[in-house]
């Protein structure tokens, strides 16, 4: 059984106030000619600067976590966003995603005394990765305002990220961006970002999926949503949202991931949809699903079918899991192709002897570690001319290229995607919004 490890709770950072002025002098007369002291017996005027006590930062105990709801600051957000999530919560209590009681043999968790004291245990993390949905959920809602026909992708990656970054407040491997933003076009169904040098533009007739994630102490939110311009799409749209919804809903603790997978595949293909005059049956994509994660880990050893037929593992308490689903106009199954950007370290370790590799895999361990990347980071970062020491981290197996995913050209597919957290006495969707 998987198990979230509670967290240490680590000392609140603190903010330092002014000095004091206040003076304590000897009893004896100090007089002062030239600026030095004078006459016999004459003491030094002595100064005593108190530093006052150093102020907290707000931090949540995890009983406010509990029992308290989060307390605006007040602060309104701009556009674009500029004010980091933290900020916006004067009792550092972030809000709770959507909630929903277990069902059949697990309704008791609803109201489990044992079960709640275990939420206690946990309520550190709960608040980290609703910090990170928070996050996300304001970040596409500025995304949502601005991508449209005319916007470059990679104008569109860098002020997503940029934004998540500053709302974040991204800071190495505390908190940050959990993984490249995807933006996959049409047939592309997923692992596409822009590389340097992209020179893509969005157009009218596009099926744009936006795939991002944002991580608090390695605690990520993976979460997606299709972008359309053409009111024709709709009903792929459509198909797509409401199997994803479906394999929310079936999600829980024992359920099963195969019996999950019937049920999104039973909903997708009951749509259809009429494209310059012709049906297309809505498919969903056979070998792409969604996935358990854990701490750093994207994909952290679950599967979760999105067609019948698969394992029939049982989800357990404690796990994330990002629910996703694809829906296809064609032959909806994928294969690598086009130029890779998305890569990850493994867990397979042998000796690099590249000077140039070692450097890198250095760059790599201190910023990423485990987390997945692109090469357009790595040139923004000033290793730019890092493709052959990043194909000779690939060869040695050190590396792993996860190239883009695509079906066949002219289809078009859609996804959404959403975390949910599989908590003692509820199932929460942590990236739920008003959006989707």
């Amino acid at each position: 059984m998987s198990e979230i490890q509670p967290k240490t709770e680590v000392p609140p950072k603190t903010v330092e106030e002014e000095e004091s002025d206040d003076e304590e002098e000897d009893s004896t007369k100090v007089t002062t000619e030239g600026g030095n002291p004078t006459g016999e017996g004459a003491a030094k005027k002595k100064k005593k600067k108190n530093k006052k006590k150093k102020k907290a930062a707000p931090v949540a105990s995890a009983a406010d976590i509990i029992d308290s709801k989060p307390i605006p600051s007040g602060l309104v957000q701009t556009n674009p966003p500029t004010i980091p999530v933290s900020k916006q919560f004067s009792n550092g209590v972030y809000p709770m995603g959507q909630i929903e009681e277990y069902r059949d043999s697990n309704s008791y968790r609803t109201t489990s005394e044992e079960k709640r004291l275990e939420e206690r245990i946990h309520a550190n993390i709960y608040n980290d990765v609703r910090r990170a949905a928070e996050v996300h959920r304001q970040v596409r809602k500025y995304v949502q305002g601005i991508v449209k026909p005319g916007l470059g992708l990679t104008e569109l990656v860098e002020s997503l990220e940029n934004a998540s970054r500053t709302l974040i407040e991204a800071d190495g491997l505390k908190a940050g961006i959990a993984f490249p933003t995807g933006v996959s076009l049409n047939h592309i169904a997923a692992h596409f970002t822009p590389n340097t040098g992209d020179k893509t533009v969005l157009k009218k007739d596009d099926v744009l999926k936006i795939d991002f994630g944002t991580h608090v102490n390695g605690y990520i939110i993976d979460c997606a949503f299709t972008v359309t311009f053409d009111e024709k799409y709709d009903k792929l749209k459509e198909a797509v949202r409401e199997a994803t919804n479906t394999g929310i809903y079936h999600a829980g603790i024992d359920a099963r991931l195969g019996e999950i997978g019937a049920a999104i595949q039973e909903v997708m293909e009951s749509h259809e949809i009429e494209l310059n005059g012709k049906t297309y049956p809505i498919r969903s994509i056979r070998n792409l699903n969604g996935h358990s994660i854990r701490p750093y880990v994207i994909h952290g050893g679950k599967t979760v079918p999105i067609v019948r037929g698969g394992e029939m593992t049982k989800m357990e308490e404690g796990e994330f899991y990002a629910i996703e689903t694809f829906g296809s106009t064609g032959r909806a199954q994928v294969i690598e192709d086009l130029e890779c950007s998305h890569y990850m370290k493994t867990d397979y370790q042998t000796t690099v002897r590249l000077p140039r590799a070692k450097q890198l895999l250095q760059y790599i361990n201190k910023n990423y570690d485990t987390l997945c990347f692109c090469r357009r980071w790595l040139d923004k970062a000033g290793e730019d001319k890092h493709i052959l020491a990043l194909n000779n981290l690939c060869d040695l197996g050190i590396i792993q290229r996860h190239a883009p995913l695509v079906d066949s050209k002219g289809s078009y597919v859609a996804q959404y995607e959403h975390t949910l957290l599989l908590k003692p006495t509820a199932k929460e969707v942590l990236s739920r919004g008003d959006d989707y």
